[in-house]
């Protein structure tokens, strides 16, 4: 049942060191296709990233980069270098990667930068869409995964060490294994303290 699956779902972040079959991964990705998306745009891509080489150079450049900031911070060196080398081991030793990217080549155009402002936005949320389904469809599979959002935080080192287009936004990188751990689930706010009825301020009591 599909309430099962979301629930079921977990945020995995240790993998066991197997391969991750091609076919399930196909009907993962095929399955981020059928979101929804602002005029259908369908404004996602997807880099699949198995070679250890690149997944190291990937993940060498973002700590490199993740390490101005903390020192930015004011964090001390041992402290970001613990952070830092996490941050390498968690990318290197997953199987897979996948980095979500958008793009605006089919969205809607307009002369004004608010306008403009808002389709970004809607090609961000689209993009959002077809990860959750991914990450629900990997779970059905059988495969953890875990959501990650750094490359927001240098897009131009993750650009320039995949090669991607100018034309092409990176987003988020998503992990993926064979999961060899069994996180808890997280707890859940009810309903009533953030689903509002008719208003702000009306609380839902269904």
């Amino acid at each position: 049942m599909i309430y099962q699956v979301i629930k079921g779902r977990r945020s995995v972040r240790k993998y066991l060191k197997e391969d991750v079959p091609e076919d399930a991964l196909g009907r993962a990705l095929e399955a981020a296709t059928w979101a929804p998306s602002a005029h259908n745009a369908q404004p996602w891509r997807f880099i699949v990233i198995k070679d250890e080489s690149i997944k190291h150079e990937l993940a060498k450049s973002m700590a490199k980069e993740w390490d101005k900031d903390l020192a930015a911070d004011g964090l001390p060196l041992k402290e970001r270098e613990r952070l830092t080398r996490s941050s390498i081991e968690r990318l290197t030793e997953a199987p897979i990667l996948i980095l979500a990217c958008s793009t605006m080549k089919a969205m809607h155009a307009y002369p004004d930068e608010r306008r403009m402002a808002a389709e970004r936005t809607m090609a961000v949320q689209s993009v959002a869409a077809a990860v959750q389904n991914l990450l629900l469809a990997l779970h059905v599979e059988g495969l953890g995964a875990c959501w990650i959002c750094a490359p927001l935080f240098c897009q131009d080192v993750v650009r320039e060490a995949l090669r991607i287009p100018k034309d092409v936004e990176p987003q988020a990188l998503i992990t993926v294994g064979r999961p060899a751990e069994s996180p808890k689930p997280p707890s859940r706010r009810p309903l009533g303290d953030i689903v509002h009825l008719n208003r702000w301020g009306t609380r839902w009591e269904g």
